[in-house]
């Protein structure tokens, strides 16, 4: 995959991630119709790179090519989504999958079921539709709903375990799960006093 390759392969998929991007900032302003109670801490996005492509194809043992990077990766295009509070994230997920004009792809709770290691968050590809001269196709872009707290506990997770080679990993493992439950429990402690969001679930 050349340079100029990469550049136009990736362009309907930022197009994608902007239209996501306004979307969900559409939302943050109106889903509680109250600017103190926005349900978006703050939104992360970004755009998959050439050489990361590449190696997650050759993981993949496929050659790295567009057409390859078109048919077997749908996380090219990423937004990351920090909410307040877990309600937050369910009400927002709710109302993108009753949008008639996107298609859920793939969804995954890690809030509901936390990964082993103590990981949650939600994972959502949306296929979001994309118009040019010649006509219409979706493009998938893959959303990550977290709590700040969850959040941190991923960001230091990164910080202290990815890609190093420690010899306390095992107790280091039960630690983090440690840490993870602790911020569920200061995460409910919050949602005592949170009077909006009250949307999911509800008749």
């Amino acid at each position: 995959m050349t340079d100029e390759q990469y550049y136009e392969f990736i362009r309907p998929y930022e197009d994608a991630k902007q239209m996501l991007l306004t979307r969900l900032d559409v939302l943050n302003h109106n889903l509680y119709g109250e600017s103190s109670s926005r349900p978006i801490h703050n939104i992360q996005d970004r755009m998959k790179k050439k050489k990361s492509i590449e190696e997650k194809l050759k993981k993949k043992e496929k050659e790295p090519t567009v057409i390859n990077a078109k048919d077997y990766l749908q996380d090219i295009a990423g937004v990351r989504v920090i909410c307040y509070f877990v309600d937050d994230i369910y009400n927002l997920v709710d109302i993108l999958k009753g949008q008639a004009d996107l298609i859920i792809i793939r969804e995954r709770d890690y809030i509901a079921e936390p990964k082993p290691n103590g990981y949650r968050s939600y994972h959502v590809i949306v296929g979001v539709p994309v118009y040019c001269l010649d006509g219409m196709e979706y493009f998938p872009v893959e959303i990550q709903f977290r709590t700040m707290s969850m959040d941190f506990w991923a960001s230091m997770e990164h910080r202290i375990s990815y890609k190093k080679k420690r010899e306390d990993k095992e107790q280091l493992a039960v630690e983090l799960r440690e840490y993870a439950n602790m911020l569920v429990e200061i995460e409910r402690r919050f949602e005592q006093h949170n009077e909006v969001g009250q949307l999911h679930g509800t008749e």
